[in-house]
C-alpha cells in the first residue's frame, strides 16, 4: 500500500540512528553506508520539498498559509510515488483549524515513533543546541515549543510545532488517525535485534533474517562515530563537538542533579511511567 511511513520523534531521540539502520538494511552492501548519504528519508519540514511540489516560494507565505499547504503537498507526493515513502518528521501530530491533520491522514501509511527517556533527551538536546541543561528542561515542558523559528535568516526547514515532550509523545501514540509502532531508544540500545526487527517488519520491508544483524552492526554507534571522526557529519550542529557520542541509555544518572531530575518528573511523570521510565 502506498503512502508515507513517518519516522517520527521528538528531537534527539534516535531518529538519525533509525534512518541509518534502514539505509544499511535496504542497501545490503558489503560495507557500512556513508553516514552522510542516508537512503531517501527526507524530513517532512524541508522547505525545498514544499517549494518544489507546490511551485510557490514559502518565504513569501505566513506560517498559517504554509500549514494549510503542507498536507496537500504530502498527498501529491504519494499520488506521484510508485512505492511507499519514508519521511523523517519532528512535527507533533497536530490538526489545522479546520480539523485536517497537518501531515494528512490520507497520505499516511503509518508511523514508527521513536521515544527516549526525557532524562537523557535533555542532555542530548543541551549538547546539540549549545545550552545548559536547565534551559533544555524548560524547553521540554513548553507546549508552545517550535523548531526552525528563523529569526535571523531563512532556515532550510519550515517551522515545526513540537509541543512539550509529553505533548509530542501523546499526539502520536494516542492518535486514532495513524497506525503507530512504538520504538524505544533504550530497546534500540539494549536489545537491537528485537527492536530493529520489529521496526523493519512494521515498515513492511522485504528482507531476510541475516540482513538485520549486519545492518545493526553497520549502524552501530562505534561505526557511526568512526565515520564522523574521519569525514564529519553534515547534520551536526555547529555548537557540538560530535553528533554521534555514546548512544547509551541512562547517562542522565551521571549528569543530572536531583533537582533537575525532580523537575523533569514533575513535568512528564505520567507519560514517563506509561513507557517504563520511572
Amino acid at each position: 500500500m502506498n503512502g508515507i511511513l513517518w519516522l517520527a520523534s521528538y528531537p534527539k531521540s534516535g531518529n538519525t540512528w533509525l534512518r541509518l539502520f534502514l539505509t544499511n538494511l535496504l542497501r545490503n552492501d558489503d560495507e557500512p553506508a556513508d553516514i552522510n548519504e542516508p537512503e531517501a528519508t527526507p524530513i517532512a519540514s524541508a522547505r525545498g520539498i514544499i517549494d518544489d511540489e507546490a511551485g510557490i516560494e514559502t518565504s513569501d507565505m505566513t506560517m498559517a498559509e504554509i500549514e494549510q499547504l503542507r498536507p496537500l503537498v504530502y498527498e501529491q507526493l504519494v499520488a506521484q510515488a510508485e512505492e511507499p515513502l519514508l519521511m523523517k518528521v519532528h512535527d507533533a501530530w497536530t490538526l489545522l483549524p479546520d480539523g485536517t491533520p497537518l501531515l494528512s491522514a490520507q497520505a499516511t501509511r503509518g508511523a514508527i515513533y521513536i521515544i527516549r527517556n526525557p532524562l537523557d533527551v535533555v542532555i542530548s538536546a543541551a549538547n546539540f543546541n549549545g545550552t545548559d541543561i536547565d534551559t533544555a528542561i524548560t524547553c521540554l515542558a513548553d507546549m508552545e515549543a517550535k523548531l526552525a523559528r528563523g529569526k535571523k535568516k531563512l532556515p532550510d526547514q519550515l517551522q515545526q510545532r513540537l509541543l512539550s515532550w509529553s505533548g509530542h509523545v501523546l499526539s502520536w501514540v494516542d492518535s486514532s488517525q495513524v497506525p503507530v509502532h512504538i520504538l524505544r531508544y533504550e530497546d534500540m540500545s539494549q536489545d537491537p535485534l528485537s527492536a530493529f526487527t520489529g521496526a523493519a517488519r512494521f515498515a513492511g520491508l522485504d528482507f531476510d533474517q541475516e540482513r538485520i544483524p549486519k545492518a545493526i552492526r553497520f549502524s552501530s554507534f562505534e561505526e557511526l562515530h568512526r565515520q564522523e571522526l574521519a569525514k564529519g557529519f553534515k547534520e551536526k550542529s555547529a555548537k557540538q563537538e560530535f553528533f554521534f557520542r555514546k548512544g547509551k541509555a541512562g547517562g542522565w544518572r551521571n549528569v543530572l542533579r536531583r533537582d533537575q531530575i525532580d523537575r523533569i518528573i514533575a513535568d512528564h511523570g505520567s507519560v514517563m511511567e506509561r513507557f517504563g521510565y520511572l
